[in-house]
């Protein structure tokens, strides 16, 4: 060749060579001599400016990394720029099959996936990584990763669904050729086991509060676990003296050293480690529900090994809502027995909170998982072992209240009380409380920091939570009716869509705080302070508003029934939002009582006095709904109009306006609307309502009208 070419060679696989080889020695020799090449070629006239690059999964150079020639120098892909993503789909199109004809439509199909409505936001993200961006495109090629997928799916489950896919690639398809599965033979484990040993590793990463964890964890966990495939990787590598077979078996998938630990791994992606620790706690909680023996009444992990297990997984620290997300997916998609799961956290959380574990004689278990932590250097004693335990098992309690309220089948069966039943004779109302004033030795509002996210849709009626610092919590379609909130910190607190009847919320400090769509019925404000807080479309009947504080960004429009408020101060009734948002509320209320005239007025009156007034949708809506039934839908269609407007997605408004307006004689655009509707899926298939508009639509395009006075009988 020509002595003045210089050339740049690429050596890909490098990880591929220690699967192969199993000897660091051999790849310590390997790179130095990649380091006598570069130093040649840097000193010798005939070789000058040759370079050598080598890529693979850098868990490759576990053990020698100190070692490494100086010479060679380190270096991290970046996430891509979507003009480089473009490119590299680009150059997809040569490589995706042996036919280019074939391997160019992959890649335009390809991209035409990841820019499809129907693809989730992390398989987005993903596909910004290079090293993923390999994985996710041969899934797609292979037909494992498909929009269709997704579907009807949640996040949750479209979360699960794209990582569920890339394991199973990864483990069956990766390496294979000819139908042959090379990964066996390079790992020495056969897919499940490995499976096993990747969600081991994901426990493990989420438990060390890092986003690493050391291989020596990995490895003492494998060993304790009643796996056949994993305690024979153990045994080998205790064999032989060596931890490579452990390591090889990382090295394969999608996990790197961990910068500045030694003897560490991380996932590339964090999201992985995340949804493989959710599929292992799963694992485990599958175990809890079944039954054996002749009449399966005995539990496969007695009492006792299932108190041990449950501190083992949840007592390391906070779960991250990514992780509940993917563990509750899971745990539907498997099938797991709910109803068993929820009965059996729940009978542990009422042992932990009367602190049977922590007052245990002999070792306790929080004292015998914070060891386990102590050995792993995760700084943890056994007082936070047990109040993390304890915090995360009411988290999966929630949440599964919360799913099972969303299902019909469960809705009786799985009801969270975090203080009993509200009428029943053993009510704990300051249960919470105590959990809340417990939780407080971690850290000033450790329980909000921790459980705060997952209280939507909560049930704590009649609970008492007097004092309680609550700021930032997530109350929003929470049950609090006649809860106890007397002087609470209920700052920046989510409280939209709340039933907040009958609280108790006197002197509460609700700065900032959204009660937007809370149902404040009977309840006392006494004392509170509402500044900043938005009580848009709150339900406000008989609420006692005595001696609040408020200032000018607080927000009152849209409220309902305020004009029925107690104890108004003289001073708010002369604010003048306060004042269009009473008048407003009268004239939502007159709507529904058939005083349309009053209630045109009653509205226009609201914007006069306040022209910032943003009147809602649904309050338009309901003008234009109830005055066309009172024979007035020539007088309220601009109502209708407004809804629409305001809300063009909204199905309802568009019936509502096409009610209007086939009243007034606009046929066409009546048609339009209600089209509209119907195609908007407002009305599911049983409901009777999709069935009377799609006869109302023939009557009206063969040029009749369905409006009779027996029609619009049925409509009031």
């Amino acid at each position: 060749t020509d002595r003045n070419t210089r050339f740049l060679f690429l050596l890909d696989g490098f990880d591929e060579l220690l699967l192969e080889r199993g000897a660091r020695y051999d790849l310590r020799m390997f790179l130095e001599q990649v380091a006598l090449f570069q130093k040649r070629a840097a000193e010798n006239n005939d070789e000058r400016g040759h370079r050598v690059i080598i890529t693979g999964r850098p868990l490759a150079l576990y053990g020698i990394e100190r070692l490494m020639p100086q010479n060679l120098e380190r270096a991290r892909i970046m996430p891509m720029a979507e003009d480089i993503q473009d490119l590299w789909l680009e150059n997809w199109g040569n490589v995706a099959d042996v036919d280019r004809a074939v391997a160019t439509v992959k890649a335009e199909q390809f991209r035409e996936f990841l820019r499809d409505d129907l693809c989730p936001a992390p398989v987005k993200e993903l596909a910004r990584e290079p090293l993923l961006l390999y994985l996710l495109a041969a899934m797609h090629r292979d037909g494992q990763l498909e929009a269709e997928m997704f579907a009807g799916a949640g996040a949750g489950e479209a979360k699960v669904l794209v990582y569920e896919q890339a394991l199973e690639w990864v483990l069956e398809k990766q390496r294979s050729e000819g139908g042959r599965n090379f990964n066996p033979e390079l790992t020495g484990l056969e897919p499940e086991d490995l499976r096993s040993l990747l969600a081991e590793t994901g426990l493990c990463v989420v438990q060390s509060g890092r986003s690493y964890a050391a291989i020596s964890t990995i490895e003492s966990r494998l060993g304790k676990k009643k796996d056949e495939g994993a305690i024979a990787l153990i045994e080998n590598a205790r064999k032989e003296d060596s931890s490579d077979k452990l390591r090889n078996a990382l090295a394969a998938f999608y996990l790197k050293p961990a910068a500045g630990a030694e003897n560490s791994v991380e996932f590339f992606h964090k999201s992985f480690g995340e949804f493989l620790c959710a599929e292992r706690m799963a694992e485990s909680m599958e175990k809890w529900t079944i039954k054996i023996g002749k009449r399966r009444k005995n539990f496969a992990v007695a009492t006792y090994e299932f108190e041990w297990q449950v501190y083992d997984l949840l007592g390391y620290g906070a779960l991250t809502a990514e992780v509940v997300e993917y563990l509750m997916a899971l745990l539907v998609k498997n099938e797991v027995d709910l109803v068993v799961l929820f009965d059996r956290l729940h009978e542990f959380y009422l042992c932990w909170c009367d602190g049977e574990f922590i007052e245990a004689k002999g070792e306790t278990l929080p004292q015998k998982k914070a060891r386990q932590l102590q050995q792993q250097k995760i700084d943890r004693g056994q007082r936070q072992v047990d109040i993390y335990a304890g915090l995360n098992a009411t988290i999966l309690l929630f949440e599964l209240h919360r799913y099972g309220q969303s299902q019909g089948e469960f809705k009786e069966k799985i009801v969270f009380y975090p203080c009993g039943k509200p009428e029943d004779e053993d009510l704990d109302r300051a249960r919470l409380l105590r959990i809340i004033g417990y939780s407080q030795s971690l850290e000033a509002g450790a329980f909000v920091k921790v459980v705060g996210k997952f209280l939507t849709g909560a049930n704590l009626s009649r609970a008492n939570l007097a004092g309680s610092g609550l700021r930032g919590a997530d109350f929003s379609g929470a049950n609090l009716r006649g809860a106890d909130f007397r002087g609470a910190d209920l700052r920046d607190a989510d409280l939209s869509g709340a039933n907040l009847t009958r609280a108790n919320l006197t002197r509460a400090n609700l700065t900032d705080a959204d009660l937007s769509g809370a149902n404040l019925s009977d309840a006392d404000l006494s004392g509170a302070n509402l500044s900043g807080a938005n009580l848009s479309g709150a339900e406000l009947f008989r609420v006692n508003l005595g001696n609040i504080k408020w200032n000018h960004q607080t927000t009152w429009s849209n409220a309902l029934i305020l004009y029925l408020a107690s104890g108004v101060p003289e001073t708010l009734k002369q604010q003048r939002e306060f004042a269009a948002a009473v008048l407003l509320s009268q004239g939502f209320n007159q709507v529904s009582e058939g005083k349309v005239d009053e209630a045109i007025a009653s509205y226009q009156e609201a914007q006069t006095i306040n022209p910032q007034l943003q009147v809602a949708a649904r309050f338009w809506n309901k003008l234009c709904w109830h005055g066309s039934l009172s024979d007035r839908a020539s007088n309220v269609l601009f109502a209708g109009e407004k809804a629409v407007e305001l809300e063009p997605d909204d199905g309802f408004f568009k019936d509502t306006r096409g009610l209007a307006r086939a009243l007034t004689g606009d046929v066409t655009g009546a048609i339009d609307d209600f089209l509209a509707a119907l195609d908007s899926g407002c009305f599911d298939n049983s409901n009777p309502k999709k069935q009377q508009r799609q006869r109302w639509l023939e009557v009206l395009q063969e040029g009749e009208h369905p409006f009779t006075p027996e029609e619009l009988a049925t409509l009031r």
